[in-house]
């Protein structure tokens, strides 16, 4: 039971990846876009892309905090009480994000509105980075069982950078990619192909990146890189091949086809930590079974779990459909 819901957890981090990682990097291309005159194209399409959805992606960043302070009590607290400074700055990015996003809608005056804009695209960027830092952090083995961690060296270490900047990279891959699609469908060709460039940067820098971060774990956490390298080599090959190959069908215009080899390959590369993290939860001293709750309260967390998926799940699938047909914006 306690791997049945660990595998859940990881999971939603999985979505909170895909989905919440899609709105944080089209905060990044809101930030690179240029001048208020240069940008306004592509803010507009930002602007009716996030709007109906970025509320409801943090459904997933919720459910993970959820399940492993139920289901893993000790890691939670190990996770808080060592890397409580990226998980502050992570939170206050999320709330000054949404408020940024929701000022700049209101604020008709220009310079409202570029402030307001200005911390919701900075926010984008650092969110994501921080939330990267604290999965190096757990990766890497620097939060101890007990918690109570080095507050700094914890999250500012080899591995965590590397885990921040793949993070923002990737954010910003899937965001352009999303983008490419949702230009097209408007019939928006200019901006179809600024998109689909940007996405092209994005999906190599991410790549060259994830290249260089092998050598970086080698020396900095031989663990995960023999575990990588093994047991998590199947999965960063297919998280490799679809992300070339939807770089490649970029051109084609098969956004839909485009669209789902990107969220697999982004899938794929969270779930190859997640395989080469097993058994253990923290770094190589805690595992699942030793960091769960008791049976019971894991059967009840299983059960809820499982009602909160049939009562949430299709809702959701129904938001991304009509938001993917423009039924909402």
């Amino acid at each position: 039971m306690s791997t049945l819901i660990a595998a859940i957890l990881f999971v939603g981090v999985i979505a909170y990846a895909l989905f919440g990682g899609a709105d944080y990097g089209a905060g990044f291309w809101d930030l690179t876009a240029g001048g208020p005159a240069r940008g306004r194209h592509a803010r507009e399409l930002i602007n009716l892309s996030l709007s109906p959805v970025w509320e409801a992606n943090h459904t997933w960043l919720i459910f993970c905090l959820v399940t492993i302070w139920t289901g893993f009590p000790q890691a939670f607290t190990a996770i808080t009480t060592t890397l409580y400074i990226p998980l502050g700055l992570a939170a206050l990015g999320i709330v000054a994000r949404g408020a940024g996003f929701a000022f700049r809608h209101v604020l008709t005056r220009s310079r409202g509105e570029r402030i307001s804009g200005a911390v919701f695209a900075c926010s984008s960027v650092l969110t994501p980075y921080f939330f990267g830092t604290i999965a190096g952090g757990i990766a890497s083995g620097r939060v101890p069982s007990a918690g109570h961690g080095d507050a700094l060296t914890s999250w500012v270490n080899p591995t965590s950078i590397l885990g921040g900047v793949l993070a923002v990279t990737v954010c910003a891959y899937l965001a352009a990619v999303f983008l490419t699609g949702q230009a097209q469908r408007r019939g928006d060709t200019s901006l179809e192909k600024a998109f689909r460039y940007r996405a092209f940067g994005a999906g190599i820098a991410a790549g060259l990146g994830a290249l260089a971060g092998v050598f970086l774990l080698h020396t900095d956490s031989p663990r995960l890189f023999h575990q990588l390298r093994t047991v998590g080599a199947p999965l960063l090959a297919v998280s490799g091949v679809c992300g070339l190959a939807a770089l490649l069908l970029l051109r084609r215009g098969r956004p839909s086809v485009v669209r789902t080899l990107a969220a697999i390959a982004i899938a794929t590369v969270v779930a190859g930590w997640g395989v080469a993290q097993y058994p253990y939860l923290l770094g190589t001293h805690l595992t699942i079974q030793h960091a769960a709750a008791p049976a019971a309260s894991l059967w009840v967390l299983f059960v809820v779990t499982c009602v909160a998926a049939g009562l949430i799940a299709p809702s959701l699938l129904v938001l991304y459909s009509l938001q993917l047909r423009r039924k909402l914006g």
